[in-house]
């Protein structure tokens, strides 16, 4: 599973061994448009960041200028230059805390607006890309990948306008004090520079793995909780936590590894910086003693170096930041440029259905299995108002057929046709908004049994709410609890059993009031008596609906209109139970056999 895990995780994340290039960079500015908004507010921020950084640039010539005091070569006493350099310093701290305020205010929203896309693009995707990528992968785009993006913003852009304006200002500075040991001084710099592009690239590689790792345990602990029962039934508590160890190893090994190639282009850095300080100050020291300039320029150069050297260094780190930035903000895009299947902005008029479905030759393969055809040459006619029952064996292609019909995939060949037009024709969020459906394993969300009903009709009232949950035989078990409606279901509603579930989906369903119901295996799954509640809920919400009905417990579709029996993703016998019985030697009449006599062996 381990392997399986991480090939999906590669083909999703795959590594990146480009050096930052103006592609890349590129790719990684398109999501600086979310800056825009509140470009002004930046605006503030970059002024704020000019005066901090100015006050900061003053620091080396005070320090020049306390010493022409000690030498008695300046027009200010040494009390009004540690005055000057106090108000400098408040006025330095007062910019810095706007500057990073300001900064945080466009950075958090940003961030903000950036999760908000990445979650609205999820659910507008199609379902196919839910099945070629896992949870925990897609979780870390929006997790540790919008942080990585927020990180930019928040830090790593300001301090890079920052370093650069110290260092653009700090050389012209120089200059102007001595242009000899300016240039003499900067003779270092190619060689950090060389430095700092070779330990970038490792550091981008490494982190690009850390980030793909990280993803692979986020997708663990996602599977790991959602099969908890499995887990704990099969006594594997040991091997999972295990396998999650062995993760966060790998996760330690290479974040030490990356860490420890920082640690060594810092290291360099400071040496190689401060050990060209030693040599501006041999030089410089030369240039005092013969007289081409004062004993104070030259201190103040000096402080001026080290801002500068520091800069190098900051630059030099911030570098690195942004290479394993563009790394998170490519995987971002990935998701943001897939194609939608619905737009969550788009307006649609209301569709008014009769209900009649045809199936024209449809043939069709999931797209993560396309050499396997799942429906072969399939047809089927629905009128308005008809229940139709689907049987066959498992595998046989009885789900895609509504999955189909519900278009969360795209034919290959065919056409399916409602109310004689082609469905391809409707927009998909009209066409679903006159379709419910109630699968096998109902999914509920962790709110309330009031706002699970709801999802149905978001708009729908709460008389509305309750007499849905009255017609679904749901409202006698929801008054028994303390709450009622307000009662917390749990995480996919695990405090309640399979029946009170399903009861729910069926409320649902009732209260979405849909021309076409699509009931997956309803009650395949429950015991005799909770069977029956739903059945009969079932088919209070069947009455004037066009109904299709997939069914392994053929007991429950002895009334139905019209059987397909589904073989191999063509249609192998139709017809009515009555009719289909009759045939000894027909798939349908087999069925009905061998269930009676598992049932006999389960009574005896």
């Amino acid at each position: 599973m381990a392997k399986e895990r991480k090939g999906v995780l590669e083909e999703v994340a795959p590594k990146d061994k480009r050096k930052i290039s103006r592609e890349g960079l590129q790719k990684a500015r398109k999501l600086f448009r979310y800056i825009l908004p509140y470009k002004w507010t930046f605006v503030i921020g970059l002024v704020f960041l000019v005066l901090s950084t100015s006050t900061t640039l003053t620091f080396p010539s005070l320090i020049g200028e306390v010493t022409r005091v000690i030498e008695g070569g300046s027009d200010y006493s040494l009390n009004q230059v540690v005055l000057f350099f106090g108000l400098i310093l408040l006025l330095q701290g007062v910019f810095s805390f706007f500057r990073v305020y300001f900064f945080a205010i466009v950075s958090e929203n940003a961030s903000a607006d950036v999760r908000r896309h990445v979650y609205n693009k999820f659910i507008s995707l199609p379902i196919s890309f839910f099945e070629k990528n896992r949870v925990g992968d897609l979780l870390s785009r929006i997790t540790a990948d919008v942080s990585a993006f927020q990180s930019i913003l928040s830090l790593t852009l300001a301090e890079f306008f920052r370093q650069i304006a110290t260092l653009t200002v700090g050389i012209g500075i120089i200059f102007y004090i001595s242009w000899k040991l300016t240039l003499f001084m900067l003779l270092t710099f190619p060689v950090v520079v060389v430095a700092a592009f070779f330990f970038g690239k490792y550091i981008r590689v490494l982190s690009r793995k850390v980030q793909t790792t990280l993803a692979e345990a986020n997708t663990q602990v996602e599977e790991t909780l959602q099969s908890i029962t499995v887990v704990k039934g099969f006594t594997n508590e040991k091997l999972e936590a295990q396998k999650y160890g062995n993760s966060m190893t790998d996760i330690v090994k290479l974040a030490l590894k990356a860490a420890a190639i920082r640690g060594g282009f810092i290291s360099f850095a400071i040496v190689g910086l401060f050990g060209g300080i030693m040599l501006v100050v041999w030089y410089g020291g030369g240039l005092v003693e013969s007289g081409e300039i004062a004993l104070a320029d030259l201190m103040s150069f000096l402080f001026y170096t080290a801002f500068i050297g520091a800069s190098l260094n900051g630059l030099g780190d911030i570098y690195a930041q942004i290479q394993r930035s563009i790394g998170a903000s490519e995987r971002l895009l990935e998701i943001l440029e897939e194609d939608e299947e619905v737009e969550l902005d788009e307006t649609h008029e209301l569709i008014d259905l009769k209900g009649e479905i045809n199936y024209q030759d449809v043939t069709f393969a999931y797209p993560s299995r396309s050499d396997v055809t799942v429906l072969d040459d399939f047809s089927m006619n629905i009128q308005p108002g008809e229940k139709v029952a689907l049987v066959g064996q498992s595998g046989a292609g009885k789900s895609t057929i509504v999955q189909l019909l519900m278009r969360f995939y795209d034919l290959q060949e065919g056409d399916i046709l409602i109310d004689g037009q082609s469905s391809k024709t409707y927009n998909i969020t009209a066409l679903r908004e006159q379709m419910a459906i109630v699968p096998q394993e109902v999914i509920l969300f962790g709110g309330s049994i009031e706002e699970n009903i709801r999802y149905g009709k978001p708009d729908a009232s709460d008389e509305e709410v309750r007499l849905a949950a009255e017609k679904a035989n749901a409202l006698e078990f929801i008054e028994r609890f303390p709450d009622g409606m307000k009662t917390i279901v749990g995480e996919r509603g695990v405090k309640l059993s399979g029946g009170q579930r399903q009861r729910l989906a069926i409320a649902r369903a009732i209260l979405k009031d849909p021309v076409i119901l699509l009931l997956d295996e309803a009650t395949s799954a429950l015991d005799s008596e909770s069977e029956y509640l739903v059945q009969e809920a079932l088919d209070k919400l069947m009455e004037n609906r066009t109904t299709i009905i997939i069914a392994h417990r053929l007991g429950t579709v002895k009334n139905v209109d019209q059987i397909y029996v589904i073989d191999k993703g063509r249609v192998a016998e139709k017809g009515t139970h009555k009719e289909l019985i009759l045939n000894p030697e027909g798939i349908y009449s087999n069925l009905v056999k061998l269930q009676m006599e598992s049932n006999s062996l389960i009574s005896n």
